[in-house]
């Protein structure tokens, strides 16, 4: 499997998402700088991480979704290309108009970093590698991680079943207990928690690593 972590000024989980990646497709991802204008050729997947691009200053992610690779990233996406955007880089697909929705600041107006529980709830090229609704455990680590979603969205998400995953205990306000969304075409990930921090023994939580597993 071929793979390419994407890295903008800010970024703090590259690392982490390339050594999940490198674990599972037994390679080593290509790290794409937000300069480049063209991603490599022969990709398998797109990764965006986790982290706070260019600061978080206008909205979290508004910048980092006009940088020059994103019109390499968005060509990929309407090529049926698979992408994962954790935390930021779900922030990130969502300003760039590859998922729908908006992501605000969470209910407490406070920084969250814990573990939390979740449940699968969607089929899709990511989440094969779980049973239909397993609950796992991922660490989220967020302050702009409220999901906003109107009744309308929120009902054809339900309907075309591209609610990936749902909070168990709601930590931040999101719509429906919304922690991941997937887009029309099911090739387009985004989600909150942090799959990358837990799936390796050495970190003491492996619950992530089927959703890398699901991918190779």
């Amino acid at each position: 499997m071929k793979t390419a972590v994407v890295v903008y000024p800010g970024s703090n989980c590259d690392r982490d998402m390339a050594v999940a990646l490198e674990a599972v497709a037994g390679r080593p991802p290509e790290m794409v700088w937000h300069k480049n204008t063209e991603l490599p050729e022969g990709l398998d997947l797109v990764a965006l991480p986790g982290g706070f691009s260019f600061g978080d200053y206008l909205r979290c992610g508004a910048i980092a979704a006009r940088a020059p690779i994103m019109s390499s990233v968005r060509r990929y996406a309407e090529a049926g290309g698979r992408i994962l955007g954790v935390c930021n880089g779900f922030q990130i697909l969502i300003e760039a108009g590859l998922l729908p929705g908006i992501l605000m600041r969470n209910a407490g107006l406070r920084y969250l970093c814990h573990p939390v529980p979740l449940t699968v709830t969607a089929t899709s090229p990511f989440t094969e590698g779980y049973a239909p609704g397993a609950e796992i455990t991922l660490p989220i680590a967020h302050h702009d991680g409220n999901y906003v979603a109107d009744k309308e969205l929120v009902r054809r998400l339900e309907g075309d079943g591209r609610i990936a995953f749902r909070y168990r205990e709601n930590p931040n306000g999101s719509t429906a207990d919304i922690a991941g969304v997937l887009s029309e075409n099911r090739r387009v990930l985004g989600l909150m928690p942090h799959p990358e921090r837990a799936a390796d023994p050495a970190l003491g939580a492996t619950d992530g690593r089927a959703l890398f597993e699901s991918l190779a």
